[in-house]
């Protein structure tokens, strides 16, 4: 554990939510992984945030998380104005770094989105990474039958990592709900992360997503997301009163 321990990640908390903070989420995943430790991996933004303030249960799952990443700008923003400069990391480019490090011995499950994107994702990071062991792809729309025969196939085949892009709060619910078929798996949230890369929709350019505007780009491809973007300002207010456990 000594190489493990050399990694501590510092924890920081919002809203009574951890937030940790480290510069190679990575590796520290996947070296923990190689010691026998699974992880569950959540993705916090100032929606989920604010989703867990009024949802005892997903605010507990996310206190309970291994690792849990300052994935939104909101968050990054509350720290700044505390005066610590933290460094976002969207959930989307943890995924896509601990898939670039998988080795031939190692796996991957894609479970998530509509019908056809999960396989179209799969695909894609098959010609990114040629090595990467695909062992598993199921969209989420699943019957009770399918479901039970996905877990029976995770249970038996034991993947190294398990994506879930089955959207906030689904995702780190099944997660923590399963988490004992693959206990030493790498479980992570990616939201629509299978969505980009399948070619459904398109990330941000860099510039957007290097300044913590992300969100504002992801407004003007979808209009209708107004709504859920007011998540933001009730974040901020909520955040900076908080005095809550």
């Amino acid at each position: 554990m000594g190489e493990l321990q050399s990694r501590e990640l510092t924890t920081l908390s919002v809203m009574g939510l951890p937030v940790h903070i480290g510069d190679q989420y990575a590796d520290w995943l996947l070296l923990r992984q190689s010691q026998g430790l699974g992880a569950q991996v959540v993705t916090l933004n100032a929606e989920m945030a604010m989703l867990a303030d009024r949802t005892p249960e997903l605010k507990a799952m996310i206190q309970q998380a291994d690792l849990v990443i300052p994935d939104g700008a909101g968050i990054v923003l509350y720290f700044r104005l505390k005066g610590k400069r933290i460094q976002r990391c969207p959930g989307i480019e943890l995924a896509e770094a601990v898939l670039q490090s998988l080795r031939m011995d190692q796996s991957v499950v894609f479970f998530g989105g509509a019908p056809g994107v999960a396989a179209a994702a799969s695909a894609a990071w098959q010609q990114r990474n040629p090595q990467l062991q695909v062992t598993g792809l199921q969209h989420g729309f699943v019957t009770p039958d399918e479901e039970a025969a996905f877990q029976t196939h995770l249970q038996s085949t034991q993947p190294t990592v398990i994506l879930l892009a089955l959207g906030v709060p689904r995702q780190e619910f099944w997660m923590q709900a399963h988490q004992h078929l693959c206990p030493q798996a790498i479980w992570i949230g990616v939201g629509g992360s299978f969505d980009i890369w399948a070619g459904r929709k398109e990330r941000a350019p860099a510039w957007f997503c290097n300044n913590n505007l992300e969100w504002l780009y992801r407004l003007y491809q979808e209009p209708w997301r107004w709504r859920r973007m007011l998540a933001l300002p009730k974040f901020a207010l909520r955040a900076l009163t908080y005095s809550g456990s």
